[in-house]
């Protein structure tokens, strides 16, 4: 057996031959993949094998469109058969939230590509004649969705990574990973020990008892999943004898898939009553095995799948194929290097590893190899998680995955399992004066504030939700008075050194202020792309802090580790500071009614120690709200003093709790862009107008200098404009096409309402030479053509007097 190689990959399943074979594609050739049984055994081999496009996130849904067209290359490179079967697909709506679900997911495929299409009832007979179409509107057609041979699958990405130059063992049971002084792994196994530069961790089944050998929780859990395989059915024969294969049938009603097998039908579902497995633990004497066969447990689904699809109630059944998938909380995969971690890379959670496993195995090599891919990885990174999450949160979290896993997805949803899990000080406080909670990252953060009579849950929906009232009053009182929002939910860090102010002009393409000065930066990839946007507070010649998105905190913190140098502290103390920001006209008097400094000498973007009340606090005025406004930092115990403090001296000034509803109205209004909607990896800084906190006059080889000077050179293709739309109850979420002249030319990055200026707001990218013009555009929103005009000054406080003033 091979002693040394360049990378590790723990686990044969199609995740971890996929992975495989994109390393060999990118030109690493001595790579092994390690397996304790044969190809396949795990979750592989008894999976449905169905594949689709369609998913809420645009770039899963990209990758899974990269995995579906790498099929035929495989086949190609390899002369093996993956056993394609490209039937196209529909997926029904009964009601008019699943339709809008539809429309929507349509819209955002009219950009990536995808050649999907809305059909109705009388369409989808013709298409999917095995459907009883009765009670439904509509369906999204996507000709892509078939499926394949799971086996054939796997072991043509295993033949492809071996031409490649790539080695498999089988039959070797991983026992230990250790890791040496030099950050290299040995991999001990039953036939040696394998000394490996890189460990990815694609055990599947076993990825949490895997993790464990190297002390890494990794937060996923299997789930028992069952599907039938009937006889043969009349129908289904009669279109075989004809050369025709019926399409599939997704059905979220009945939380059912429907695909032809044979000439008879294969259905699964994802029901209500679903059971968690191996919850102590996967046994490593499980593989090539099926469970018992549960009835029970589907019985219901079953019923429904009958009145949707009566051939099946004539049929009998063939096989029951009952088996366990792995799912992570919100269901998307574990993919990237995992934080705190030298050399370890995850490669888990990869639940439909048919529609993903191409996507995630190019994501995974492009990181490898290249030290970045070349789209946002967010939704599937394994950093989007950090140390806070514990089995007993991951296990309620994966069961309603499981069984949210047909129900729409709104853009406003705020799930409950799991719940509360960290919360702030002011946590009974807020709910005692109305809030309703969505959370961030595990955190709760308050959304809104519900009035006595007033609903204290937002009904999720496509449009304007019933938390538009509430909304409203939050932002009139900031723009009128003050308003008062906790700041718990930013991600912050300490900086300190003597090296503190190099190493920050080198991680930030921004200017790196001065003592008691506040000031923004991007933060760059080496290709250029947004990897952050920060707020950088220096308040001492070696002591600084910043600040960002909060959600993001282990994908920002692995990247300084990533790049620390000698000289430099960095902490994450995004829990261990807190506090509140006041926003309005009268933020400044309250603050002067209890502190003893003179805060009228603060200038925009001034940092200061402060004591406020009995609290010591860090004090920075600047706003997200684009108003005049201070953020208030202090230490989480002295958090409620400190609100006693702001409360009571806000209270002549009419001082209003605010939530993040009200906030993402507010920032509308100067069109500020929001971290994963305007500024993501996807994104450069002059496409989105950041490019002017980059301070390219500094002398420091900041990361990604060259890429942005390039940039900066030449104009980029598109730039990121706002646009006053014609709505009527239903605004811009994210990712609708806008049309010009008949065609896609760009999309919305993110939009709402503008309750101070009663308007309907998108962000959105159009190409750069039509940017100066101010076209009159489209955006399709749930279907419906909206015309929408260019803004070339911000609805609020255009030239910045009360936010500067």
């Amino acid at each position: 057996m091979q002693t040394t190689t360049r990378v590790a990959i723990i686990g044969g399943g199609v995740v971890g031959a996929s992975v495989l074979y994109h390393l060999t594609k990118l030109g690493w050739s001595d790579v092994m993949l390690i397996e304790r049984s044969e190809l396949t055994s795990g979750s592989t081999w008894h999976a449905a094998g169905g594949f689709h496009t369609l998913n809420g996130d645009t770039n899963m849904a990209a990758l899974q469109g990269y995995t579906i067209r790498l099929y035929k290359e495989l086949e190609e490179i390899t002369g093996m058969s993956c056993g394609l079967h490209h039937v196209g697909g529909v997926t029904l709506a009964d009601n008019q939230d699943r339709f809008d679900m539809l429309l929507a997911e349509r819209a955002k495929h009219r950009f990536m590509g995808l050649e999907t299409e809305i059909v109705g009832p009388e369409e989808i007979k013709k298409i999917a004649p095995v459907t009883k179409v009765d009670g439904i509107i509509g369906a999204l057609y996507d000709p892509l969705d078939g499926h394949l041979d799971p086996s054939g699958t796997t072991h043509a990405y295993a033949k492809a990574a071996r031409m490649g130059g790539a080695t498999i063992e089988t039959h070797c049971m991983v026992r230990a990973t250790t890791q040496r002084t030099d950050g290299t792994w040995d991999v001990v196994t039953g036939k040696g020990t394998i000394h490996a530069e890189h460990v990815v961790n694609a055990g599947g089944l076993w990825a949490r008892e895997v993790g464990a050998m190297a002390g890494i929780y990794f937060p996923l859990h299997p789930m028992e999943h069952q599907y039938i395989v009937t006889e043969d059915v009349p129908l289904i024969r009669d279109m075989a004898q004809d050369g025709k294969e019926h399409p599939h049938v997704m059905d979220p009603a009945g939380e059912s898939y429907l695909r032809q097998e044979g000439r008879g039908l294969c259905i699964g579902f994802y029901e209500q009553t679903c059971r968690p497995w191996a919850v102590e633990g996967t046994s490593w004497d499980f593989g090539q095995d099926l469970l018992p066969d549960d009835f029970d447990k589907i019985e219901q689904s079953i019923e429904f799948a009958y009145k949707r699809f009566p051939d099946l109630a004539r049929a009998g059944v063939k096989n029951v194929i009952h088996g366990p998938f792995t799912f992570a909380p919100d269901g998307n995969p574990l993919v990237g290097p995992v934080p705190g971690v030298r050399n370890y890379w995850s490669a888990c959670g990869v639940m439909a590893g048919f529609s993903q496993g191409g996507g995630v195995g190019l994501m995974l090599a492009q990181w490898m190899v290249e030290g970045e891919t070349e789209r946002d990885t967010m939704a599937m990174d394994v950093a989007r998680f950090g140390d806070w999450i514990t089995p007993g949160y991951t296990l309620p979290k994966v069961i309603e995955n499981y069984q949210k896993r047909f129900s729409v997805a709104y853009p406003n949803e705020e799930l409950p399992a799991a719940r509360p899990h960290r919360t702030t000080p002011m946590y009974d406080l807020f709910s005692n004066m109305g809030a309703v909670w969505g959370h961030q990252f595990g955190l709760e953060v308050p959304n809104y504030f519900a009035k006595t009579g007033e609903p204290t849950y937002e009904t999720p929906s496509f449009r304007r939700s019933d938390a538009f009232d509430a909304t409203a009053r939050e932002v009139k009182a900031v723009r009128g008075g003050v308003g008062i929002n906790e700041l718990q939910n930013f991600g912050k860090y300490r900086v300190t050194g003597p090296k503190a102010r190099d190493w920050l002009n080198r991680i930030m393409a921004g200017r790196v202020p001065s003592p008691g000065r506040v000031a923004l930066s991007p933060m760059l990839s080496e290709k250029g792309r947004l990897i952050g946007d920060f707020t950088i507070s220096c308040l001492a010649d070696e002591h600084f802090q910043l600040t960002a998105s909060y959600g993001s905190q282990a994908f920002h913190f692995r990247w300084f580790l990533q790049h620390q140098e000698m000289g430099v502290t960095i902490c994450n103390i995004s829990d261990q500071r807190t506090g509140f920001q006041i926003a309005g006209p009268n933020a400044r008097n309250v603050l002067a009614a209890v502190t003893r400094d003179d805060v009228t000498t603060m200038k925009f973007l001034d940092v200061r120690r402060l004591t406020v009340g009995s609290a010591d606090c860090i004090v920075q005025r600047l706003s997200y709200t684009g108003d005049l406004g201070f953020e208030i930092y202090c230490d989480p115990m002295d958090q409620r003093s400190l609100w006693h403090s702001l409360w009571q001296a806000g209270q002549p000034h009419g001082m209003t709790p605010f939530g993040m509803r009200a906030m993402m109205s507010l920032r509308l209004d100067k069109f500020f862009g929001s971290w994963m909607a305007e500024f993501s990896p996807d994104y450069t800084a002059a496409e989105t107008g950041l490019d002017r906190f980059i301070h390219f006059k500094k002398n420091d080889a900041f990361i990604g200098r060259a890429a942005a000077e390039a940039e900066n050179a030449e104009a980029p293709a598109r730039k990121l404009v706002a646009f006053e739309v014609d709505a009527e109850d239903a605004d811009v979420q994210g990712y609708e096409p806008i049309w010009l002249e008949d065609a896609v030319v760009g999309f919305c990055t993110s939009g709402g309402y503008s309750h101070y200026a009663e308007k309907s707001i998108a962000l959105g990218f159009l190409p750069t030479v039509r940017v100066d013009e101010k076209p009159d555009v489209l955006i399709e929103i749930l279907g419906k053509m909206r015309a929408a005009t260019v803004l070339d000054q911000p609805l609020f406080d255009p030239e910045g007097k009360r936010m500067r003033g």
